[in-house]
């Protein structure tokens, strides 16, 4: 029989419909998309356990007390193991495809049941539907509507309709005929003959198809994990592809508990809808013996009341939390600017190291990233439709050469990172006599003739198949296609045994520094020349994001530096590889920086003359401390420098700067505020230099104060205050001059100076503004407050105050000696009064614990800072 090529015609269909069709396609890709985002929106929004409590509450509903608690334990598992959001995804994929699959499907039912050309003509295309395997849908997915949600909600609305179209059907034809016909002889017209008697008869049927639908939808989004598709199957995709038997199983298990309570849940809706149902339940209730709350089941209204209940303080608790997202989201710095950045990668090991180390680091600029585990086939559709953005695992010119023939003129080629490769089939070394492919045909028994590969689609496969099977005589092998993760893991199973097997390899991997392996040699040169690794971009991607595409087009690395990564990453596990990639950057500083270099920072990964010493660095809670120590914190670690910072009051400050246990500070108030410190432990100290000045001590007034303008008002508004000062810490220098000087200057003695510390006296400041009550503060100039609050600063005509001091940096007694090169950047430090309340005002908006973070930000926004601060060479 000739071969008939279905294949390339049903491309050219697919071609054909991509081009007259678009505009529809687009349609149904808005509607899927928008209707998952709108029910994802409502599951995902509240708190996990009160979700699980909604959803348990319809337990408690439709089966029972029982039932729903073993419902809540199930919910409390996946959210244990933190699939939750994943959970809601894939149970919102469910929901979606199963409403869009009845609204088609029922009606078609119907249609079928009361003709039968119809049914005639839809058995077949059921048959079809139903058989076809299920993966099969997810071509026609991708290709029309790209990877991502999208083509696993098509592809599910397709796979489960077949049941609900029978068994609608079929409950419909087993009504009893004489019910329809004494419903005819009444003069009920056929509407209402199947509205009020068919339909409600046969609803236990249909309701049987639902569960079938559900069911069925539930295993074909797990499946649309392949395409992209979030939620649970991209989990399970993940595991199966990496062979990570832990995550495999965490995510396998909350499909078991999704899938039992949505089989459940649905097979007990038919009692609350049909009649024959709730007179079931009725009777089965009046039966009941033994616990009665065992057997008990709310009303629809107390359930409907409970459910409410429980959404509005999910909905109040999702309000309440808003602003902190927002504020959260809005800490981006100012080259990203919250831009998203949709990036792919295949399951290698230097692709996931690549693509994670590209996601910190953008993130790190500014960008919000979406990263996508994709088989090389949905990877080039998606780039080629421009779904994605960029991936950097293209082998080029041999390894993904069929993908750039066919996708190449929709492509970007931003250049090779690394290079070049070689691919190879690989045997252990105990394989003795074993050199080269030659020597596999004579030694066929040994292996069974079998070969172990990586993933179907990709190139390496391809040629393995269409060259060296053919060059070496092995068309009779059997070649293993399944995934890089599992082809390792058998190659770990028959080494350790001792075993034969030969298995698709490529250099670099972090195989042959696990194993002993043997390259096998390819004289005939089957294999090719060595590739490179080419980052590949959409079209269009270097107009739209000129920034990116240029770090992209200079990245490079080196092969120690990335097989360094991988193994930190493998070493991991599943879940850890950004985590992997932070430890990673932290030993090498300044990583970042030569792989998205901002404008002016080309040389901030220069590494200083002393790089390997450790500085204490100490700082008391001051704003212009705070911002300062951490400032010089992150320009110390990119100039190889070990920094350890640690927060100090004054005085214990101070001494641990006298006692050499400090190396430098960054906040003396010289020569007033902190006078007393200096003539204490002067002689054992350094004096580096000041960086601002001059400053100002002062007491403040809120500005609705009218008749409060200078220090000598305060003791005529005594009853206001309450005869109260709000000061600081106890140990500042501040404090000091306020109890010494300035009560006594005017007349204040019997006033109560508040020692507190400097977040408890704004804390107290912005209550009381809020509330306009009176209140007078310890402040100093310049502070951030007084661009927050609009503020007086009481005038201090007897000068108690002293005049304004300026902030130095103060080394132990040997800094000099110690550290010339640092002293020689902190000498010649100096900030602006404009620099320092924007870097003040970043570390607020970052809020405590991430002051070192926005300090990085800061930095990034002022490109070439370090350059101007430490420069070197």
């Amino acid at each position: 029989m000739p071969r008939i090529d279905f294949g390339s015609k049903v491309e050219s269909f697919i071609d054909w419909l991509q081009t007259h069709l678009t505009w529809l396609f687009d349609a149904i890709s808005t509607v899927l998309t928008n209707c998952f985002d709108g029910v994802n929106a409502v599951l995902s929004g509240p708190e996990p356990l009160l979700m699980g409590g909604i959803l348990a509450v319809i337990a408690f509903w439709l089966r029972g007390l029982f039932p729903a608690i073993l419902a809540m334990i199930g919910f409390m598992v996946i959210d244990s193991v933190e699939l939750w959001e994943h959970a809601m995804m894939t149970l919102s994929q469910v929901l979606v495809c199963a409403v869009i699959t009845l609204i088609i499907a029922v009606p078609l039912g119907i249609w079928a049941a009361r003709s039968k050309t119809v049914s005639a003509a839809v058995r077949p295309v059921l048959d079809f539907m139903q058989t076809m395997p299920a993966m099969i849908y997810l071509l026609p997915g991708v290709v029309f509507f790209g990877v991502g949600v999208t083509p696993g909600l098509l592809a599910t609305v397709i796979f489960a309709m077949p049941p609900a179209v029978r068994m609608t059907e079929l409950g419909i034809r087993q009504v009893d005929p004489e019910l329809v016909e004494a419903a005819e002889a009444f003069g009920t017209t056929p509407g209402n003959t199947l509205r009020r008697v068919q339909l409600p008869l046969a609803l236990p049927t249909i309701m049987a198809g639902v569960n079938q639908v559900i069911m069925l939808a539930l295993s074909m989004v797990v499946i649309a994990g392949m395409a992209g598709g979030e939620g649970l199957g991209e989990d399970v995709y993940n595991a199966v592809t990496r062979v990570e038997i832990g995550a495999g199983f965490e995510a396998g298990l909350g499909v078991v508990i999704l899938a039992m309570y949505l089989d459940r849940m649905t097979a007990a809706l038919n009692q609350r809808v049909s009649p024959l149902g709730r007179r079931a339940l009725a009777k089965a209730a009046a039966m009941a013996s033994g616990w009665k709350l065992v057997h008990y089941r709310p009303a629809t209204s107390v359930a409907g009341v409970g459910v409410i209940v429980l959404a509005l303080v999910a909905g109040g608790m999702s309000f309440a939390g808003s602003d902190d997202d927002s504020q959260q989201a809005s800490a981006s710095t100012n080259v990203g600017k919250g831009k998203e950045i949709k990036m792919g990668y295949i399951p290698w090991d230097e692709g996931i190291a690549s693509s994670y180390l590209w996601k910190e680091a953008l993130e790190q600029r500014g960008y919000k990233v979406d990263l996508q585990q994709l088989d090389p086939g949905p990877m080039f559709t998606a780039l080629s439709k421009g779904d994605l953005d960029f991936q950097t695992d293209t082998w080029l010119p041999t390894t993904h050469e069929q993908y750039w023939k066919k996708y190449g003129s929709k492509l970007e080629d931003l250049g090779d990172w690394y290079g070049p490769t070689s691919l190879e089939l690989s045997v252990p070394s105990y394989m003795k006599g074993i050199k080269s492919l030659e020597d596999l045909k004579k030694n066929e028994d040994k292996f069974g003739k079998k070969i172990i590969g990586i993933e179907a689609s990709s190139g390496e496969m391809g040629i393995l198949k269409d060259k060296i099977v053919k060059e070496y005589g092995l068309e009779d092998w059997k070649i293993v296609s399944s995934s890089t993760a599992s082809m390792l893991a058998e190659l770990d199973r028959s080494y350790k045994q001792e075993k034969p097997i030969v298995t698709t390899l490529w250099s670099p991997h972090w195989a042959y520094s696990k194993y002993d392996l043997t390259k096998l040699k390819d004289p005939k040169g089957a294999w090719g020349k060595g590739d490179k690794i080419h980052t590949v971009a959409r079209k269009g991607f270097s107009q739209d994001d000129p920034t990116v595409a240029k770090w992209l087009k200079g990245f490079k690395m080196s092969e120690k530096d990335l097989t360094d990564l991988e193994g930190m990453i493998t070493d991991a596990g599943k879940g850890k590889e950004q985590d992997a990639v932070k430890e990673w950057l932290k030993k090498h500083p300044g990583y970042v920086n030569k792989m998205a270099p901002v404008a002016g920072g080309g040389g901030d990964t220069a590494k200083g003359k002393d790089a390997g010493k450790t500085v204490n660095l100490g700082y008391f809670p001051w704003d212009e401390a705070i911002a300062s120590t951490y400032l010089w914190q992150n320009i110390l670690e990119d100039r190889g420098y070990k920094p350890n910072v640690k927060q100090l009051d004054p005085g214990p400050l101070y001494t641990a700067l006298s006692k050499g246990d400090m190396d430098v500070q960054m906040d003396s108030w010289l020569p007033t505020t902190h006078k007393q410190y200096m003539d204490k432990y002067g002689d054992k100290l350094s004096d580096i230099g000041k960086w601002y000045g001059p400053t100002s001590l002062e007491l403040s007034v809120p500005s609705y104060m009218k008749d409060v303008n200078s220090l000598e008002d305060l003791k005529d508004h005594k009853g206001e205050f309450k005869g109260k000062i709000i000061g600081i810490e106890a140990s500042a220098g501040m404090m000091g001059i306020l109890k010494d000087k300035v009560v006594n200057e005017y007349g204040l003695k019997d006033w109560k100076v508040v020692s507190s510390s400097t977040a408890s006296m704004l804390s107290e400041l912005d209550r009381s503004i809020k509330k306009k009550e009176p209140v007078v503060v310890t402040l100093w100039s310049p502070h951030w407050a007084y661009a927050q609050h609009d503020l007086k600063k009481l005038k201090d005509p007897k000068g108690a105050w002293g005049k304004g001091d300026d902030i130095h940096i103060t080394g132990k007694k040997d800094f000099k000696k110690d550290f010339p090169e640092l002293n020689g950047w902190l000498k010649n430090f100096k900030m602006s009064e404009k620099d320092l309340a924007s870097l003040e005002a970043e570390i607020q908006k970052g809020g405590q614990g991430k002051e070192k973070e926005s300090a990085r930000k800061w930095m990034d926004a002022h490109p070439g800072i370090v350059d101007k601060l430490a420069p070197v060479g």
